[in-house]
């Protein structure tokens, strides 16, 4: 499949029909930069885009560049961070900003390799930030890229296991031109964000029907093989939840260990979650009490 079959029609819609979303529009851009986009993407890790614009704005708000975050203790990021869930994120972006401070002069670097090298940071999020942020050419895939290749490249009614391989096939239909390659790179997320979904794909608004290669194929059922995320309710990650909520509460107070959601139903998963927190260095423990890191 050539890029013209993708390419086209999958620019011409999204700036049609593109959501209007904080990090989308130039202001943004100009008024917070890399760092914006930095932390725009972290947040949308696993987190749907409407849940991320409070959040995103209260916090660019408070700490407007990496310095202003880095000035602060890690307590201060996991606080802001509150329910946007996976709070391992908002210690990797603390620690991040660190390093962007102290490596980088306060600016969020625009090469791959650096960004890289900077706390929790994967190939995604480097590449998006150097394509969206600073405008290179490089293939960004995340979860809804790789169900739009899935199904309109490979004839597949669901994507595989994260592989490298995504990355070249999202590298053979980018444009030349710099500037049309971000945009397609955003319209295919967005196609698999609201068109392309993994359980009810609107395919008679989809720009890409006539080219989609499980389409022509009669939407063959192919298997999926992805993982499943573990059911939220009594599962250890609402017990790590309730943890980090109680010791939020606390206004920078420390917590005797014994107080800290001591109703919780089962003692062992909650002594589990405790101990796993305090392993990711969310919770930091002294003398039988808990607090948010210093």
């Amino acid at each position: 499949m050539t890029v013209p079959d993708l390419a086209r029609p999958l620019i011409a819609w999204y700036r049609e029909n593109a959501r209007d979303l904080p990090w989308r529009r130039a202001g943004f851009h100009s008024r917070y930069g890399g760092w914006g986009v930095l932390v725009s993407e972290f947040m949308l890790q696993q987190t749907p885009a409407t849940r991320v614009i409070g959040p995103l704005d209260a916090w660019l708000t408070r700490w407007p560049t990496p310095a202003d975050l880095a000035a602060e203790p890690p307590a201060a990021a996991v606080r802001q961070w509150a329910n946007l869930g996976y709070p391992r994120r908002a210690l990797w972006l603390h620690r991040a900003a660190v390093e962007i401070r102290d490596r980088h002069d306060g600016i969020v670097p625009a090469d791959v390799d650096a960004l890289l090298e900077l706390s929790g940071i994967g190939p995604y999020t480097a590449r998006a930030v150097a394509v969206f942020a600073y405008g290179q050419r490089h293939p960004v895939v995340d979860t809804n890229t790789r169900r739009v290749l899935a199904r309109a490249v490979a004839g597949r009614s669901q994507p595989g296991p994260p592989s490298p391989r995504d990355l070249d096939a999202m590298a053979a239909l980018l444009p030349a031109d710099d500037a049309d390659a971000a945009v397609l790179n955003a319209a295919t997320m967005e196609l698999g964000a609201v068109v392309c979904t993994a359980r009810t794909p609107r395919c008679d608004i989809c720009p890409i029907a006539h080219a989609c290669a499980w389409r022509v194929a009669g939407y063959p059922d192919t298997g999926d093989t992805r993982r499943r995320q573990a059911r939220y309710e009594g599962s250890d990650r609402q017990a790590r939840g309730a943890v980090l909520r109680a010791l939020r509460d606390a206004a920078g107070h420390a917590l005797a260990q014994d107080d800290v959601i001591a109703g919780w139903p089962d003692a062992a998963q909650r002594d589990r979650a405790i101990d796993s927190l305090v392993a990711d260095g969310l919770v930091e423990a002294s003398d039988g009490l808990l607090h948010l890191p210093r």
